[in-house]
């Protein structure tokens, strides 16, 4: 499994957002792109994204940008991942998505990587955007 350049930047992007904003005020997405030095474009769609998953709230026009919804602690990595990366599957199995294989009964390396998906989800799921922030 490879977390690409996707998953890392919204978590960049996150903890950005966490760390810079202003109670009751937005972020500008210029902000946010000169201090993570990602280009305006690949952030964009990170963004939009993260907002339609529900993680940022957005506003457009003079005086917009993205704030957070939630408090970062509210905020479990996993779900960030899973939103951007389109899940944390280590293998190309059925046993991420909870659908069945027709090969599932017989299968003597299932129960392995149900143990290592549930691993990696627990992993993700004990990392907030908070344990994340600066200290």
């Amino acid at each position: 499994m490879v977390i690409s350049t996707r998953g890392r930047y919204a978590l960049r992007v996150m903890i950005d957002i966490a760390e810079n904003q202003e109670e009751g005020k937005y972020i500008a997405l210029k902000e946010i792109v000169e201090r993570q030095g990602i280009s305006q474009k690949y952030i964009e769609s990170i963004m939009t994204e993260l907002s339609k998953g529900g993680f940022l709230d957005a506003v457009h026009g003079k005086g917009g940008g993205y704030r957070l919804n939630r408090k970062p602690e509210d905020y479990k990595v996993s779900e960030i991942l899973k939103v951007t990366e389109g899940g944390i599957c280590p293998v190309s199995c059925p046993v991420c998505t909870g659908s069945t294989c027709p090969k599932s009964e017989g299968c003597r390396t299932l129960p392995m990587w149900q143990a290592l998906y549930k691993d990696i989800n627990d992993f993700f799921d004990s990392y907030t955007i908070a344990n994340l922030m600066k200290k």
